[in-house]
């Protein structure tokens, strides 16, 4: 039996629907390539910002990168212990020299002191140690020295000769002439100047920041450990 031919209304609601469903599909289509659109960008790869004063971060050399971010006495003397494991079995397991290795030391808020050399602790200790929550282990008084600073081993002095960087947190540092001024009766802008030109290493820095130092490492390829 031979099929009637439709109704051209019939037709027609047909192609209709058709055209709607295809107009929708291009609609679909266009807005999925706009919404792709507007969110490439928050898919690119990272790139933080350069700034000249974080420089000296990529002109150390080294095979691999290491920071320690330390805050306290305590702090400073795990960052020693552990700069003496990371230098030792670099060499001695994967052959890597000193001289490969960039690592650096920060200190910053209670551990920022340590950052000066023994004529600053011999002037100011009393204010140091009370800031920085310390005491010295041996006499149980505030140091008259900086207890970090010389020894054979696990010293700022002995890892400075070996490559390891040291980086002195300004900002604390503001904090920490403040607490010597008004202790002394200097000012605090004299005080400042004067513990910040005499660090505890030839190869220590003035870093505006601690935190800052910390951050902008990591992205610079630092691997972090915390003190």
């Amino acid at each position: 039996m031979s099929q009637q031919p439709q109704p051209s209304h019939e037709r027609r609601s047909f192609f209709t629907r058709l055209n709607a469903g295809a107009a929708s599909l291009a609609a679909f289509a266009v807005g999925g390539v706009a919404l792709a659109k507007e969110k490439s960008p928050a898919s690119a790869r990272f790139e933080p910002a350069h700034h000249e004063k974080d420089d000296w971060l990529d002109k150390l050399p080294g095979k691999h990168r290491l920071i320690f971010d330390t805050t306290s006495a305590q702090g400073v003397a795990d960052a020693l212990l552990f700069t003496n494991n990371f230098l030792r079995v670099n060499k001695t397991e994967y052959g890597v020299d000193n001289k490969d290795l960039a690592v650096v030391i920060v200190v910053r808020h209670r551990s920022t002191p340590f950052g000066y050399n023994d004529a600053m602790w011999a002037k100011y200790g009393a204010p140091f140690a009370g800031r920085a929550q310390f005491v010295d282990p041996k006499t149980k008084q505030p140091p008259t020295g900086n207890v970090y600073a010389h020894g054979e081993a696990l010293s700022l002095e002995t890892f400075s000769k070996l490559g390891v960087q040291l980086a002195v947190c300004a900002n604390a540092s503001r904090a920490y002439a403040t607490g010597a001024a008004e202790a002394t009766g200097a000012s605090v802008d004299a005080v400042f100047a004067e513990i910040t030109s005499n660090l505890v290493v030839p190869t220590a820095r003035m870093v505006p920041a601690g935190i800052i130092t910390v951050t902008r490492a990591q992205e610079k390829g630092y691997s972090l450990v915390t003190t």
